[in-house]
């Protein structure tokens, strides 16, 4: 492993994103308004998106562990996201093992 892998995995968002890549690809990477007036709530879920288009997305897709075709907001597995599959799935196994 390179620093490269441990640097696309520090980022929960970007976790999170990798992982649900290995049950599911294509990931549609969309960020959901929450229903009812909860400025604060809103406010969270804006800056994470913005986050997600302008640092994380970009980040991973430099990286090559993942595709982003921007028009459609669809991430796809990329070139490199083979790399990651050992690390990524000690998240999964690390994670069903920790108490609820």
């Amino acid at each position: 492993m390179n620093d490269t892998a441990f640097n696309a995995l520090a980022n929960e968002h970007r976790r999170t994103l990798l992982v649900d890549l290995l049950e599911e690809n294509p990931q549609e990477v969309a960020v959901e308004l929450p229903a009812g007036d909860d400025t604060g709530e809103l406010e969270t879920n804006h800056r994470r998106g913005i986050e997600m288009y302008h640092t994380h997305l970009p980040k991973l897709e430099d990286y090559g562990f993942i595709q982003w075709d921007r028009d459609t907001h669809e991430v796809t597995k990329g070139p490199r996201f083979e790399e990651l599959r050992p690390l990524l799935k000690c998240i999964v196994e690390h994670a069903k093992n920790q108490p609820v």
